[in-house]
């Protein structure tokens, strides 16, 4: 098969460098990322496979990468594997049919946050502002404020666009007609309406290992 049948895009979400699912058994989430660029990067050299960030998702991947304190190693091999691109906002076209089903979604998410907010405030008269038996600072009415705002995030958010990250994976996946991969239940699902082709996050590093086993070992590149 020629490798030229291999040449794809992908439009990579945070959710794939940080979900556990592409580590191997006791492979640290650095160690992972570090593979999983290294795949990215010979896919690229050998195979012409491209793969992309939004902005706002290089953004966002940065800053949590940040927070669990990774090498600059990770940083210089995602800044030179993975493209960088703006969405093209204004040249790429939505189907009506998604906007209308996103109204209506969301409407239906403000009826169901209402019933929950209703419930919580019931629980709250009916409950003491004490102490808990097992917790020397949280009262009864901070419990249902804590259970509240979970709910509320689940009804709210779960399954739904809800971040200006979300939306340009979308867009710019729909732009270069490329693949999305995710691991993000929500995006998974818009991918219908969008239109795209989608892999889960965990399923990505194999397909590039499977596909790199097309390259002839003798003229196979490596970034080593």
């Amino acid at each position: 098969m020629s490798v030229d049948a291999f040449k794809q895009r992908f439009v990579l979400d945070t959710s794939l460098f940080l979900t556990e699912e592409i580590r191997r058994d006791g492979e640290s989430l650095e160690d992972a990322v570090l593979r999983l660029l290294e795949l990215i990067a010979n896919a690229r050299l050998n195979l012409g496979i491209s793969c992309y960030v939004p902005p706002t998702i290089h953004d966002e991947l940065t800053t949590m990468l940040e927070a669990r304190d990774v090498s600059e190693e990770v940083y210089s091999k995602l800044n030179t594997w993975v493209i960088r691109k703006h969405p093209d906002r204004y040249a790429v076209s939505i189907p009506a049919n998604v906007v209308y089903s996103f109204v209506a979604e969301m409407s239906g998410r403000v009826d169901r946050g209402l019933r929950v907010s209703e419930k919580a405030v019931r629980r709250a008269e009916d409950s003491a502002d004490e102490l808990l038996e097992d917790h020397e600072h949280k009262t009864e009415v901070d419990a249902v404020i804590s259970e509240l705002r979970e709910k509320y995030r689940n009804a709210m958010r779960t399954g739904v666009l809800d971040s200006r990250e979300d939306f340009d994976l979308l867009i710019l996946a729909r732009e270069l007609e490329a693949g999305v991969v995710t691991e993000d239940r929500g995006i998974i699902d818009w991918t219908e309406d969008f239109g795209l082709r989608y892999i889960r996050g965990r399923e990505f590093p194999a397909l590039l290992e499977q596909y790199l086993t097309a390259v002839d070992p003798d003229s196979k590149r490596t970034i080593d």
